[in-house]
Formats: structure tokens, C-alpha cells, sequence
């Protein structure tokens, strides 16, 4: 009788699982996306076949299969399966987990393999707890998290787990799973007759931004609204055909949910890909980054500070315009505010990604800097010095020619006192006038 209860309590629990979960590979073959590393003759599976493991860290956006892979691995590696969270669960289930696992392995030989999800949102002293066991191979550790480990995750504890980075699925990838829950008569949808439209596949393989969770909850939404399952039925009756139409995705999706963090790794990454792409002049992919920046509520202040940064930096005297036009752009900005000023931005992203590009007035100033930094500072030259008060001709303070009174206000005098070149125009845009005109002057200087 109890055995009864169980599968009953079983069933009932599993008629409540979103098709998302219920879906969820239970083997490596069935597991889809990572060939980077999870494909044949890949490191991870090199590890798993050879039963050395070890404690690993995936990182990655969510919908990727980070916790999918961790059970697949527990059985892969036949260990006892352990799972904490680090938003819920604090170093009491941790200690326990661990002194569990101890007796575990002393008295029956079992590993235990520990999968915490979001390990970022344990504290520097909680991670600490984890180093022991995980260094004496007490346990396995399986650490999930959304941010970037080497900012989040304590430096003794990466130096001892391999580091795994989960990329978003492909469409290709994200319609396997599709049509695998759609025909899957056990765990998914194949109770009931179901025509997915191709172009409705497009649709959810594309507006899911690679979260295979968001794709199959939006079939799942998508079919259960178009039919009233049976109660108690994980799939429902075989019921007339459902055509599942790119109209029926959409409602199922509603409004797309942007996924991007202002305070971590997406905001990061975001404004490397805007700043890249205006430097590679890309005018295309500048502005996508900037409406992901905006579209996420970044802050246009900053993205105004950026684009005056690289004004300097990338454009420089290629295209002395830039500088102004980008100072005006977060003048703008602080004038007119959202939404208005996305206009401002997108001008002068623009602009600065069709600009000519220069570095040079970027590289000249770290060099000079290096210099002062690394070798003896020079004396400013006597004739340089401040010459306007009474006494300093008797410091010697004598001899500089107004450059002014001489043919092309040009006169040949010591300004550094060393010979150095830290300024080496391009011959780019505006730059490459600048250029001409320097080459002209040396060459008078140069004359007897």
C-alpha cells in the first residue's frame, strides 16, 4: 500500500511539472548545444569516460542546460546527487551536505557529486566552507551561476574546478528540442496531433535568445490553450490537430523579456561589443548594441561618457569633429532625456563608426607616460622656464626665440632636450593633413 501512495504521489508531481522540466535530457545523447566542449572527443566527455571528473563551474545565461547537465553527470559518474541553492540555502545545508557526503564515501565508497545553483550568491565565507571537501575530492562539486566566475567566485576555489562557459543555443538547436517535446508521447506533447509550422519554429527559436526553457514553455502555453487537457493527464487526450501556428507562438510569447543584467556581465560585454564595433567601423552592429543597451535600461550618461572617451581613443585627429559632436551628444542627453536622446546617440555612434579612425594621440600619451613612469624625468631646458619675475635671469633663465617673430612662426630651439617621438599620425582623415604639415616643419628645422 505505501508502494501505491508513492507512485501515486509520483504521478501527481509529474502531472505538475511544466513541460520544460519534464522535458529535461536524461543522457548525455539526448543532451542538445555545447559541442564546444561536451562533443565527441571533447574534454568533457574525455573526463567523464576516463572517471576523472573533478569539480567544475558553468557559467552561462540561463536556459542553456547547466543544471540539466549536472544530473546527467551524477548518473554519468555514478555518484550520489546533492543539490543546493545559493539563494535559498545557507552554510547549515552546506555542512550538513558535506559531513553527509564524508560518511558517505568512508563507509559505502559512493562519491557525491554537489551541484549548487547561482554559487555567486554564496558569500566569501560559504564558498570558503566548500574548499576542503572539495580539495580532497570529498565531493564533486557542480557550480551553476549567471555572472562571470572570475569576478564572483573566490580565487582558491576556481583554482581548483575547471571552468566550463555555456553558450546559447542555437535555432538549430533550440527547434530539435522543440519538436522532440511536441512528439515525445511519454514526457512531452505527443498525446495530442500537433502541426508546428515551420516559420512558427523560426519564430520561437529566434525570440528566445537561445533559452530553450522560454521556447518549450511557449509551446507548451501555446498548446494547452488551444485544447482543455484531461485531469491528471500529463499530455491530455489525443485531441483533433493543432496547428501551431507562427500567430499562436507570438501569443504564447507575448512580450519578448529582454535578458541583460545593467550591473553585470551583459552590461559589460554589451558596451565591448558597442565600443568594438565603432571602432571596426561597423555602423550596423554599432547601433544594434547601442538599442540592447537601451532596450535593457542602461544608463545614457554612460554611454555618453564612452562615446566621448572614444572620440579620443579610436577617431583622435583623424576627425576632429568627433570630439565636439560626441561632447554635444552627452550635452544632449542631460537636456532632453530618454526617449528623445536615443536620437542624439544613435547620430553620433554613427558618425564616430564612419570616421576615420586614428590612435595616435591615445598611444602618444601612454608612451610619454611610460617614459616618465620607467626612466629618468627630464629637466625642463632653461631657456623654457618661467621667465616673468624679477631675478630669473640670474637663474639663467635667458635665450627663447617667440616662435612668432620667425618665417612660418618656425624656429629651431630644444623644446624636450631628448630626442623622442611619441606622436606618429596616420595617414587617415584629417589626420594625415596633420601629418604633411609636421613633415614640413622637421624638414625646416632640419635646415642649416
Amino acid at each position: 500500500m505505501p508502494q501505491l501512495f508513492a507512485a501515486e504521489e509520483k504521478k501527481n508531481r509529474r502531472a505538475a511539472e511544466p513541460l520544460a522540466a519534464r522535458m529535461r535530457p536524461q543522457s548525455l545523447d539526448e543532451f542538445v548545444g555545447q559541442e564546444l566542449f561536451l562533443g565527441n572527443g571533447k574534454l568533457l566527455r574525455r573526463l567523464l569516460a576516463a572517471d576523472r571528473l573533478g569539480s567544475v563551474i558553468f557559467h552561462g545565461p540561463p536556459g542553456t542546460g547547466k543544471t540539466t547537465l549536472a544530473h546527467i553527470l551524477a548518473k554519468s559518474s555514478q555518484s550520489t546527487f546533492r543539490q543546493l541553492s545559493a539563494v535559498s540555502d545557507g552554510v547549515k545545508q552546506l555542512r550538513d551536505i558535506l559531513n553527509d557526503a564524508e560518511r558517505r564515501l568512508s563507509a559505502q565508497q559512493q562519491k557525491t557529486l554537489l551541484f549548487i545553483d547561482e554559487i555567486h550568491r554564496f558569500n566569501k565565507a560559504q564558498q570558503d566552507v566548500l574548499l576542503p571537501e572539495v580539495e580532497n575530492g570529498i565531493v564533486t562539486l557542480v557550480g551553476a551561476t549567471t555572472e562571470n566566475p572570475y569576478f564572483t567566485i573566490n580565487n582558491a576555489l576556481i583554482s581548483r574546478s575547471r571552468i566550463f562557459q555555456f553558450e546559447p543555443l542555437t535555432p538549430e538547436h533550440i527547434k530539435t528540442l522543440l519538436r522532440r517535446a511536441a512528439t515525445d508521447k511519454e514526457r512531452g506533447l505527443g498525446n495530442y496531433t500537433i502541426h508546428l509550422h515551420e516559420d512558427a519554429l523560426d519564430f520561437l527559436a529566434n525570440i528566445c535568445d537561445g533559452d530553450a526553457r522560454q521556447a518549450i514553455s511557449a509551446l507548451e502555453i501555446g498548446v494547452l490553450s488551444s485544447v482543455m487537457p484531461m485531469k491528471g493527464s500529463i499530455a491530455g487526450p489525443i485531441a483533433g490537430s493543432i496547428e501551431f501556428t507562427r500567430e499562436l507562438a507570438a501569443e504564447s510569447v507575448q512580450r519578448k523579456a529582454v535578458a541583460y543584467d545593467r550591473d553585470g556581465d551583459s552590461h559589460y560585454d554589451t558596451i565591448s561589443a558597442l565600443i568594438k564595433s565603432i571602432r571596426g567601423s561597423d555602423p550596423d552592429a554599432a547601433i544594434y548594441w547601442l538599442a540592447k543597451m537601451l532596450v535593457g535600461g542602461d544608463d545614457v550618461r554612460f554611454l555618453a561618457r564612452r562615446l566621448v572617451i572614444l572620440a579620443s581613443e579610436d577617431v583622435g585627429n583623424a576627425d576632429p569633429q568627433a570630439l565636439p559632436l560626441a561632447v554635444a551628444a552627452a550635452q544632449a542627453c542631460e537636456l532632453v532625456g530618454l526617449p528623445e536622446c536615443q536620437l542624439n546617440l544613435s547620430q553620433v555612434v554613427i558618425y564616430l563608426a564612419c570616421a576615420p579612425k586614428s590612435n595616435s594621440a591615445t598611444t602618444a600619451i601612454f608612451d610619454a607616460k611610460r617614459d616618465i613612469q620607467e626612466g629618468r624625468l627630464v629637466p625642463v631646458p632653461r631657456h623654457l622656464r618661467d621667465a616673468h619675475y624679477k631675478g630669473s635671469e640670474a637663474l639663467g633663465h635667458t635665450g627663447y626665440q617667440y616662435a612668432h617673430d620667425f618665417e612660418g612662426g618656425i624656429v629651431a630651439q630644444e623644446y624636450l632636450g631628448v630626442d623622442r617621438e611619441y606622436y606618429k599620425p596616420t595617414q587617415r582623415g584629417f589626420e594625415a593633413e596633420l601629418a604633411n604639415r609636421l613633415a614640413v616643419i622637421k624638414a625646416k628645422l632640419a635646415e642649416p
